[in-house]
């Protein structure tokens, strides 16, 4: 079974009414009604037209994708072998 490759963006945004319309271009994971963002996994193949789609969208303040691919997420030097 093969998975997606996805982009997760934090979508800061002015009005929270204005959800619905995210949900049609992609996979809503969090909604913060106090500091109104909206974070959310688009596809990746497709990432860089949803950005710029999302971006002029009036009520986007501003789009920042995820940094997670840039982390190292390889954590086996740091296990201690002691038990």
């Amino acid at each position: 079974m093969r998975f997606a490759k996805r982009l997760g963006l934090a979508v800061w945004i002015k009005d929270l009414r204005a959800v619905q319309s995210l949900e049609r271009l992609g996979n809503v994971h969090y909604i913060s009604k106090r500091l109104q963002y909206v974070y959310l996994y688009i596809d990746g193949q497709t990432a860089e037209q949803l950005i710029s789609r999302i971006e002029k969208m009036p009520f986007v303040s501003r789009v920042e994708p995820s940094q997670r691919r840039s982390l190292t997420l390889d954590f086996s030097h740091k296990v201690c072998s002691e038990a």
